[in-house]
């Protein structure tokens, strides 16, 4: 059985598409808590089996299609550029595992759909990997928002800024390969805001351009039916500290550095008194959660859980891709905007 506390019995097997960074956090916290990581496969044996050896992972495979062929293998994390997410997890998929596909869950939100229709199709889970809707701290501010605490959500704020690399040849400054702060960073302001408020109602968007052509920052306000408000914003080239707030009628929510890690929050009331301060320890980095998720899915037999569904994830792609509509970010060597293709 999947464990509520983000740990796992071990008869559900892992495969581990992708050799990367990402992969190697992931991969970490999996065993730490308990999961099974049979497999890896990589483009390269050397790369495959060099990753194996590090992590101490069973089967190494040379190919992303030896990994999806291998019976001993139920679920596979597709953890490779977010360019190539699409491919990979549809290989995955059209051999039967269930996947957990990193952020940004593609590039657009045809190819989402895609993804989740196939899934759909064969009742396998697909499940997006923002790790931080699956956190502590993230569940007990639903529960705090549900119960009423801070009064009617009016808005909500978000930043995700830091200094990435400069080099113009590096994947984040790189247009052919979906670079740009929107898609690897902006992804977590924006799920965050659709976690409180859900899908807007209007997206304004405004960004400033790279000497590469991607967003070096861009920042956008989500409207809502209700009169509430979403600001969101990212940067990949200065760094911040990266708070959150959800603020309501009654008091509001500040959510700490970094905000989508495990972190503390604290609760104000309306007139600026504690409420309630949220401080638990998370043990390793945190990415388990979202797998005993995936877990949990499998075993209740289900395609899509409360937190993250897959349509969900879908409505984020299309609001994201709205964004680079108004700021004119376009991939064409992908033919990414449903307008390119």
């Amino acid at each position: 059985m999947t464990l509520s506390n983000g740990t796992s019995d071990g008869t559900i097997r892992w495969g581990i598409l992708g050799t990367g960074f990402i992969a190697g956090l992931q991969i970490k916290d999996l065993k730490e808590n308990g999961f099974t990581v049979q497999a890896v496969g990589s483009r390269s044996l050397e790369s495959s089996e060099s990753f194996a050896e590090e992590y101490g992972v069973a089967t190494a495979h040379g190919s992303y299609e030896d990994l999806v062929a291998d019976p001993m293998v139920d679920v596979v994390y597709v953890a490779t550029p977010h360019p190539f997410h699409h491919a990979n997890a549809l290989l995955a998929l059209s051999a039967g595992k269930h996947v957990l596909v990193e952020k940004a869950f593609t590039m657009n939100a045809r190819q989402a759909q895609e993804i989740v229709d196939m899934a759909a199709s064969k009742g396998l889970v697909a499940l997006e990997a923002m790790w931080t809707r699956f956190l502590p701290h993230m569940i007990r501010i639903r529960e705090l928002i549900a119960a009423g605490t801070i009064g009617e959500v009016r808005k909500v704020v978000a930043t995700h800024n830091q200094s990435l690399p400069k080099d113009p040849a590096h994947r984040l400054n790189d247009p052919a390969l979906g670079g740009g702060a929107l898609l690897d960073l902006g992804i977590y302001p924006i799920s965050f805001a659709f976690d409180i408020l859900g899908t807007p109602e209007s997206v304004k968007a405004s960004a400033s351009m790279s000497a590469t052509g991607v967003d070096r920052q861009t920042a956008a306000i989500f409207g809502y039916s209700n009169g509430a408000q979403a600001i969101v914003d990212c940067e990949l080239d200065a760094a911040s500290a990266n708070r959150a707030m959800v603020i309501g009628t009654e008091g509001w929510i500040d959510i700490e550095h970094t905000w989508y890690n495990p972190v503390s929050f604290t609760v104000f009331a309306v007139d600026g008194s504690v409420v309630e301060r949220y401080d638990e320890p998370v043990t390793s980095r945190g990415m388990q959660y979202q797998a005993a998720e995936l877990e949990r899915l499998i075993r209740d037999g289900s395609t899509a859980g409360a937190i993250l569904p897959p349509s969900e994830t879908v409505a984020i792609m299309a609001a994201m891709d709205e964004i680079r509509r108004q700021i004119g970010l376009s991939y064409d060597a992908d033919g990414v905007l449903e307008g390119n293709e």
